[in-house]
């Protein structure tokens, strides 16, 4: 997985919180299609019945627009079971004010939500005293009680599911952008550098020298469409059945004897040395310790001297994977502007629990050096 990509514990959570915040909403749609039948089957003497069918109407009606005008309907429903109390008319529609509360607490502030289980409290207090039986008003207000906090609190978790998947979204987002970023940074970059460099070795060659002239324009070429495959696939319009993708494979250990011999083509002479053998290495992180390298001597290429000579030691053991890359160049630090260069190795490293080591070597040159975890998944920045 790249270090971009949501991780699969996030991507569970996000559907179970989805499932979580549906929940609710399905609740209260059995609820609301109930209260007609339970009407019905409540017995109204004759002068009582249109009373209370044009109740439950004005109760259960706004519950269509709850969702657009959460506060609207709300005050309407609020409004009608008040009307409910006046005339003295008991019904099962009253459901609908915990229907309406709980869109209130899904949708609005925790000062509104508080101000609206208020209002449904204090008509649940004066429902109690009016219509409780033998004067006994704790347990029926405690019942009530208990089904509008539950009500609210119902809302208020759906609100919170909401926040949340939307902030991991939002992260999710941010961070593949950020993996777009680095990886167009470390593509157009070397590219372009490798590019140059063989554009001005066939320029001075191609007159005592026309066939390495020519080879050199080639190889200028199948960098570019190295660059163009690395790109689209990057942006994730590359296709695995495409002919790029079968001569251009997603870059890893295998494929940076290739790299250092654009280095060498480009004017900059590259050892290469790989201790361990590799298949057992995750191909994500392959691809950081191909983007680490090509990043480090893309900066020497840039910054130092002709006739610097770099050397990169690949040691591969069962968990790990240790990137040491050094230059006899002079000992100047070959940092880019913000998030890109060094800061954008170390943001790669850190994704394997690695810390990038940059800076002037002893003997003279200069020296980037990592070790990557992979026997876990990649470390996601919180």
């Amino acid at each position: 997985m790249c270090a971009g990509e949501p991780s699969a514990y996030h991507r569970r959570v996000m559907t179970e919180r989805r499932w979580a915040s549906r929940l609710p909403r399905a609740a209260w749609e059995s609820v609301l299609l109930a209260l007609f039948p339970l009407h019905v089957l409540t017995t109204w003497t004759p002068a009582e019945l249109p009373v209370a069918v044009a109740l439950t109407v004005a109760l259960t009606l706004p519950l269509l627009w709850r969702r657009r005008a959460p506060l609207a309907v709300f005050g309407a429903v609020a409004t009608a079971a008040f009307v409910q109390l006046l005339v003295d008319v008991q019904l099962p529609a009253d459901a609908a004010l915990l229907v309406a509360l709980h869109t209130v607490a899904a949708t609005s502030s925790r000062r509104v939500t508080l101000a609206a289980v208020t209002v449904v409290e204090v008509g649940a207090a004066f429902a109690c005293l009016r219509w409780a039986t033998d004067g006994a008003f704790l347990t029926p207000f405690a019942a009530l009680t208990a089904m509008v906090v539950a009500a609210a609190v119902l809302g208020v978790n759906a609100r919170t599911a909401r926040a949340y998947l939307e902030a991991v979204r939002e992260r999710a987002a941010a961070e593949e952008r950020a993996r777009i970023t680095r990886e167009m940074h470390d593509i157009v970059t070397h590219n372009l550098s490798v590019m140059v460099a063989l554009t001005d070795a066939a320029v001075h060659a191609q007159h005592r020298s026309p066939d390495k002239a020519t080879a050199a324009m080639r190889q200028v070429a199948e960098t570019g469409r190295q660059a163009l495959t690395d790109m689209r696939r990057s942006l994730g319009v590359l296709r695995a059945e495409e002919a790029d993708a079968a001569r251009h494979p997603l870059p890893g250990i295998a494929q940076l004897e290739i790299l250092t011999g654009q280095m060498c083509a480009a004017g900059l002479p590259t050892g290469l040395d790989i201790d361990g053998g590799h298949a057992h290495i995750p191909a994500t992180a392959q691809l950081t310790v191909y983007r680490l390298v090509q990043e480090a001597l893309t900066n020497t290429l840039k910054h130092t001297p002709t006739g610097t000579r770099a050397e990169v030691r690949i040691e591969c053991a069962a968990d790990t994977v240790t990137v040491d890359v050094t230059d006899t160049g002079p000992q100047t630090s070959p940092v880019t502007p913000a998030g890109h260069g060094i800061t954008g190795m170390r943001e790669r490293s850190a994704a394997y629990g690695g810390t990038v080591l940059a800076g002037p070597l002893p003997g003279g040159g200069w020296g980037v050096r990592t070790r990557l975890a992979f026997g876990s998944a990649p470390v996601v920045s919180t």
